[in-house]
C-alpha cells in the first residue's frame, strides 16, 4: 500500500500511525495502531475523530492486516467489531460495506487499493464542499461553528471548516465565532488550533454565548458538520447543534450543515431512526487529559450525556454537499433520499 497522509492520520512505511486528538493543542502525539481492539479504543476515547476520518482509519486498519495476512474471515469479524465502535457515525458503516464488498468480489489482496481510493475520494470530496460551500459567504461574514469538522476529522479539508478555509483563502474577510462545544471542548481544542493553522481570525465563545451573539445581530451564518443525514433531511451531530439551530431560527441566521455523501444514510427515514451514542458520566462531571483535571461536580452526580443531538431539517437553510448545494424543497422532494 501506497503512503497515505493527512492531519491527523498516517500510513507511512507499513505503519499506521494517529494524532492524538485528546492530547491538543498543547501536545501533538502520534501514536502507532496495530489490532482492531487499538483502533475501537481510540475511537471511543476520541484520538481519532469526526465521521469520515473514523471510516477512513478503520479501512486503513483493515488493509494493513490484510496485508500482513489476515485471512477474509478474520478480516471480517474485525469490520464487524470496528463497525460498532461509533453506531451514529454512517461513514463508518459506508466505508467498512465498500472494504467489505471488495474483499467479497477479490479477496484480501483488494483491500489496500479500495483504502486509497476511499483516501483520496474524501479529499476530493472536501475540496468540492468547500467550493460550494464558499460561493454561500459574503466578504466580511462573521461565522458562528460547532465542535471540529476541519482536516482533523477528515482526510482532507474538512467540511465546515473547509469552507470557512476555502473563504478565507478567497480574501473575504471573515471572523469566526468558535463554540468551546461541551463536554470535551472538541471546539476550544481542536477547532482553535485549526483556525490558528489556517491563520483565520477567530473568537472562542461558551456555547451559551452563541444565542446572545445572534441577538445582537454580531452572527451572519452557522456552519455545521455532521454525523448521519436522514433521507427527510433531518440529521446528527455533536451534542448542541439542536440548540444552535432553534436559536438560529429565531433569530433569522442561515443555518448551513456541511457533509459529503458518505454521510448521508438514505436508508434511515428521519432523525429518531438516528442511534445516538451515550458518553461517560465522568466527561460532564469535569476534565482530564493533557489539561490536567479537575472535578467540578460530586463525584457520583447523575449524568445525561449523549454525544449527539438531532436537529430537524425544517430548521435547516441548505445542505451543503459535495454535489452541491441542496435546498428545503429539494430535499423534501426527496434529493437526500436519492443519493
Amino acid at each position: 500500500m501506497n503512503n497515505l497522509i493527512a492531519t491527523s492520520i498516517k500510513y507511512q512505511d507499513g505503519s499506521l500511525l494517529v494524532l492524538d486528538q485528546y492530547q491538543l493543542p498543547h501536545r501533538e502525539v502520534w501514536l502507532p495502531c496495530e489490532s482492531v481492539e487499538a483502533m475501537v479504543a481510540m475511537i471511543r476515547k476520541l484520538q481519532i475523530r469526526g465521521a469520515p476520518l473514523i471510516g477512513i482509519g478503520a479501512s486503513l486498519l483493515l488493509a494493513r492486516l490484510a496485508e500482513q495476512g489476515m485471512a477474509s474471515e478474520a478480516l471480517e469479524r474485525a469490520a464487524a467489531t470496528l463497525r460498532e465502535a461509533r453506531p451514529t457515525a454512517v461513514n463508518l458503516m459506508n466505508c467498512l460495506d465498500r472494504m467489505l464488498a471488495a474483499l467479497h468480489a477479490e479477496g484480501p489482496g483488494a483491500l489496500p487499493a479500495t483504502v486509497e481510493r476511499i483516501f483520496h475520494e474524501d479529499i476530493e470530496l472536501c475540496q468540492r464542499m468547500a467550493m460550494h460551500g464558499a460561493g454561500l459567504i459574503e466578504p466580511g461574514s462573521r461565522i458562528l461553528t460547532h465542535c471540529n469538522t476541519g482536516s482533523l476529522a477528515t482526510a482532507g479539508v474538512g467540511t465546515a471548516i473547509g469552507v470557512i478555509g476555502e473563504a478565507h483563502r478567497q480574501a473575504k474577510e471573515i471572523h469566526v465565532y468558535v463554540d468551546e462545544t461541551r463536554p470535551l471542548l472538541q471546539g476550544g481544542r481542536l477547532t482553535s488550533w485549526e483556525m490558528r493553522r489556517l491563520g483565520v481570525p477567530y473568537t472562542l465563545i461558551c456555547d451559551n454565548m452563541a444565542a446572545m451573539l445572534m441577538a445582537q445581530g454580531k452572527v451572519d451564518c452557522i456552519l455545521v458538520g455532521a454525523d448521519r443525514i436522514a433521507a427527510n433531511g433531518d440529521f446528527a451531530n455533536k451534542v448542541g447543534t439542536y440548540s444552535l439551530a432553534v436559536n438560529a431560527h429565531y433569530h433569522g441566521v442561515p443555518f448551513y450543515l456541511v457533509a459529503p455523501y458518505t454521510t448521508v444514510d438514505p436508508q434511515c427515514p428521519n432523525g429518531s431512526a438516528i442511534p445516538i451514542e451515550q458518553r461517560p458520566a465522568d466527561e460532564v462531571r469535569g476534565v482530564g487529559g493533557s489539561f490536567g483535571e479537575v472535578i467540578w461536580s460530586p463525584e457520583d452526580a447523575p449524568v445525561f450525556n449523549p454525544a449527539f443531538d438531532v436537529t430537524p431539517a425544517k430548521l435547516v437553510t441548505g445542505w451543503i454537499l459535495d454535489t452541491g448545494v441542496l435546498t428545503p424543497d429539494a430535499v423534501g422532494a426527496g434529493a437526500l433520499a436519492r443519493l
